[in-house]
């Protein structure tokens, strides 16, 4: 798993860039797959056609063979000189008294085959028990005559016609047969056109054409039409990121397809009833918020009004209890859900400004690191950071902040130099209310369970531990869309 995960990195992150890249791979192995599929019947045709030359051919220098038998010896060579003289022979043929070896071209499959198939039709005109020697010979290696002279060297009527095919040298067949004791007919030819050549077919250049002009004109086609998918998508995605709950935004727009309009249409219906429960909920709090103001107030003036100090003291602690009680819920769910627009936020002059502000008369809060804007709800963030700034400085007297950016996400810790909490008590951290001990500091204990419900509202975390050279450390994470 570990080792696929640098493969997966270099793919594209869209969803456009991704179906493209695949588009790419298949199209490419598809062609690649039809051409090899095409280059082997070519092949298999051209090897096909090849056996039906070479046998022709291997027929033209039987009856050869034949025709020169059966001639007297003494006409033989008369024959030879008018055949050199006259020119156009599709054979250049000589009468040696021996084998003339000369060097061969290198061994291959179609070589073979040519070799194999004259071999078989001459043995089967001339009979098994005639010597024959067949043999592919480079031009500038070949050798004719008796006195094993090069082509060259002979008139270019002799062997220009039958030997030669400017401006390209192709193999020479040669066939040497003995027709008696001490003679060796020899026949020289070259293979008939196309078949010139003895090399294995490559992919033909206009067929690679064909594949680069066929993927340069679809991919764009498919790349527009994959992109006017894709397009309501980020729509979708900036609007779930964003989400406006404070104004009544045009739903998004429903097109692309059928799928995608089903998931626009759902969202929309998702945020209009999100904007429906938070209206719903705001006049709520406002009603509770009204009503029991209204309740405490009159019944602290009654309070007035009893006699006997010690239970009007007992009435007026659990008045001012109930009170603070009450604006503290009030004040957690105001601060925990901030009805603002995500926007590009300055976290790194947020919080310099935040520790320019505590350091007015002592050097209270360091920041070290820098890091870049972030996308989120600013009075939020604002007030998240404030509160881990606010604890710190409460219960550790001093605070460094570390600043650590990546493209990923953005790392904020904030740490202080106070003597830290006891393991037992982290879990209960972010319980409302609660507050380490007894101390008296102010406060109602919603601070750091208001700033972990901002973090998780922006698709972050909020985690707690002892520093290792005693604190406490607070990391806000929040992640990089």
């Amino acid at each position: 798993m570990e080792a696929g995960r640098p493969l997966l990195r270099l793919l594209p992150s869209s969803l456009l860039g991704r179906i493209l890249l695949l588009t790419l791979l298949a199209m490419g192995v598809a062609q690649i797959m039809s051409s090899i599929i095409w280059v082997e019947t070519f092949r298999a045709r051209q090897e096909d056609r090849l056996v039906t030359t070479t046998r022709n051919l291997a027929s033209s220098v039987a009856a050869t063979t034949q025709f020169f038998n059966s001639l007297p010896r003494e006409y033989q060579h008369i024959v030879l000189d008018q055949l050199r003289d006259m020119g156009g022979s599709r054979f250049f043929v000589s009468l040696n008294n021996s084998l003339i070896e000369m060097k061969p071209l290198p061994d291959s499959e179609r070589k073979q085959l040519v070799m194999d198939e004259v071999t078989s039709v001459l043995r089967s005109r001339l009979g098994n028990s005639t010597n024959i020697h067949v043999e592919f010979v480079h031009p500038d290696d070949l050798r004719l005559l008796n006195t094993q002279l090069p082509l060259e060297s002979l008139p270019e009527s002799w062997a220009h016609y039958s030997l030669t095919l400017d401006p390209i040298k192709p193999p020479v067949l040669v066939t040497q047969v003995e027709v008696a004791e001490g003679k060796w007919l020899y026949l020289a030819s070259l293979l008939p056109a196309p078949y010139v050549s003895l090399d294995e077919d490559s992919i033909p250049g206009q067929q690679i054409v064909f594949i680069l002009v066929m993927i340069g004109v679809l991919f764009p086609v498919l790349a527009w039409l994959v992109r006017g998918q894709t397009r309501p998508l980020h729509r979708l995605a900036r609007a779930a990121r964003d989400l406006p709950l404070d104004e009544q935004r045009p739903p998004l727009q429903e097109q692309g397809s059928s799928e995608i309009v089903a998931v626009t249409r759902g969202f929309n219906t998702m945020h209009r009833r999100l904007q429906s429960y938070i209206s719903d909920r705001d006049q709520l709090f406002r009603a509770i918020s009204h009503d029991l103001k209204t309740p405490i107030t009159r019944l602290r003036l009654r309070a007035g009004l009893i006699d006997d100090a010690t239970i009007r003291e007992r009435f007026e602690n659990d008045l001012q209890e109930l009170e603070l009680l009450v604006k503290g819920a009030l004040q957690s769910m105001k601060d925990t859900h901030i009805h603002e627009n995500v926007e590009a936020v300055d976290i790194d002059g947020m919080i310099r400004r935040m520790a320019e502000a505590y350091n007015a008369e002592s050097s209270l809060v360091t920041v070290e690191g820098s890091c870049g804007t972030y996308r989120g709800k600013p009075l939020a963030l604002k007030r998240c950071l404030g509160n881990l700034l606010d604890n710190a400085i409460k219960y550790g007297e001093k605070a460094t902040v570390f600043l650590e950016d990546s493209v990923d996400q953005l790392v904020i810790r904030v740490h202080d130099y106070g003597p830290g909490i006891p393991e037992a008590e982290l879990d209960r951290i972010f319980e409302p209310y609660y507050r380490l001990g007894q101390e008296q500091r102010g406060g109602h204990g919603l601070g750091l369970g208001i700033a972990r419900n901002i973090a998780q509202s922006h698709g972050g975390e909020l985690l707690i531990a002892n520093g290792d050279g005693g604190g406490l450390d607070v990391t806000l994470t929040l992640p990089r869309y």
